[in-house]
């Protein structure tokens, strides 16, 4: 099997990289690409759907950025042990109707020895916003080096 550095045990240094990687795969919206990033048995708690495996995490991601239009995602470390890491995050997005929303969430990752993601808990809120409330306004894909994070924004 091949590795998915950094690997467990993290430092700081390492589980920021981790986070900065999920959160630039998850700014692609490949469902394809975000899915191989996770254990082939993966174990999901998303909301109240409870995804297992890759290619049912890969048929929830194709769901999910069909409805979540416009998607932009900031990540941030909240705390990590060992084989595991805790992140807050919010994103931005647009409904079929025009409804911007930003979704809040926090999520506790746990890794596999080859630095495969294994269980993933998810909790998430939905606010909606009007367009002039939204932060997140670079171009499609990885957030830029610059673009402020969460506590930056005051999110």
């Amino acid at each position: 099997m091949d590795k998915r550095p950094p690997l467990p045990p993290f430092d700081l240094d390492s589980a920021r990289q981790k986070v900065r990687a999920a959160e630039d795969a998850w700014n692609s919206r490949d469902p394809v690409k975000v899915s191989q990033a996770y254990t082939v048995d993966t174990r999901w708690r998303n909301r109240s759907e409870f995804p297992q495996g890759r290619d049912q995490v890969q048929s929830f991601l194709e769901r999910k950025w069909q409805k979540e239009r416009e998607y932009r995602l900031i990540k941030e470390i909240w705390a990590w042990h060992e084989n595991r890491i805790a992140v807050r995050f919010a994103y931005e997005w647009q409904d079929e109707y025009g409804q911007w929303w930003r979704s809040y969430g926090n999520e506790n990752w746990e890794f596999d020895e080859h630095g495969y993601m294994a269980v993933r808990h998810a909790s998430i809120n939905d606010v909606a916003i009007a367009q002039s409330e939204r932060k997140f306004h670079w171009p499609l894909g990885r957030r830029p080096d610059d673009h402020p994070g969460l506590s930056e924004l005051g999110l």
